[in-house]
């Protein structure tokens, strides 16, 4: 991998990761329309440690609210109703199905999962749910004829079955083109949370999956044609440009509807079926080489 290509892949891997499109199918299809080998699900993993750097810091006070909370809960019973507290161990039981299925499912994730029919289907799929999470919640928000608006549940109101739908939601996110930020807020959305509070629990329930995933890929770095160089220069392009992505998008939900990213998505899916009917590309391209 070249210095350029490491650069062009943090940068799309930062631009990408916090929306609702699916970072790992962006550095897959940015590959393959480049003529360039896939980077795989090492250098994907990696990378993602860089834009979950920038979520612990945009997030720092709340997650050291919670970290703190958490661990005097450990020894203080009067601890174990605080919020906080109650969140640090929301976020370890939502992590779990990713973390069992990402050992389970990792032959399948590096293999057959890279295929682009399959990241053109879930690109489609995915952004139909998310379509219609979308129009729920505005429906609930704005109200409509004959219709009151509808209060929507905030974090104080997530329990263990929340917590552990949310886990699964983001255990989909394995799949090439599902997102994680997609699959989790869809399901926030659709279980009644605001947008704010299903984007912020994805990105926070995102940290001990990311981080560990990255660790765990780390032993798989400098085989084939990934190396060290480009791919630390990667996650810090991925740090920086993901670190504004995220400021820019948490205020973007606040007052904005997710139907951009819809369409996108799906048109992005038709496209890629088209150009792959058309044999202008290979649903394998680059696969060959790494």
């Amino acid at each position: 991998m070249s210095w350029f290509e490491s650069f062009v892949l943090g940068l799309v891997q930062g631009l990408t990761e916090f929306l609702p499109i699916s970072s790992s199918a962006h550095l897959r299809l940015t590959a393959a329309f480049a003529g360039w080998h896939d980077p795989g699900a090492a250098f994907t993993a990696i990378t993602q440690i860089g834009t979950e750097a920038a979520v612990l810091i945009y997030f720092r006070k709340d997650i050291a609210r919670i970290l703190s909370a958490w661990f005097r809960s450990l020894t203080d019973r009067s601890m174990r109703g605080d919020h906080d507290a109650q969140m640090g161990w929301l976020v370890i039981v939502g992590s779990i199905p990713i973390g069992v299925l990402g050992i389970t499912l990792k032959d399948q994730i590096e293999g057959p999962f890279r295929d682009l029919r399959l990241i053109a289907t879930t690109l489609i799929v995915m952004g139909i749910v998310l379509g219609v999470a979308d129009r729920l919640a505005a429906r609930d928000e704005t109200g409509g004829k004959h219709r009151v608006v509808k209060e929507r549940k905030t974090l104080k109101d997530l329990g263990v079955k929340d917590g552990l739908i949310y886990g699964f939601c983001q255990a989909m996110a394995l799949i090439p083109g599902v997102s994680r930020s997609g699959a989790t807020i869809s399901g926030g959305l659709l279980m009644g949370y605001t947008r704010e509070s299903a984007a912020r629990y994805s990105f926070l329930l995102a940290i001990p999956a990311v981080l560990a995933s990255g660790a765990y890929e780390l032993k798989d770095v400098g085989e084939g044609h990934v190396s060290w160089g480009p791919t630390i220069f990667a996650t810090l392009v991925a740090f920086f440009v993901g670190y504004a992505v995220i400021a820019w998008f948490m205020k973007f939900i606040t007052t904005k509807s997710f139907m951009p990213f819809v369409i996108y998505r799906i048109l992005l899916g038709i496209a890629l079926f088209v150009l792959i009917s058309m044999g202008v590309l290979s649903p394998h391209a680059g696969e060959s080489g790494g």
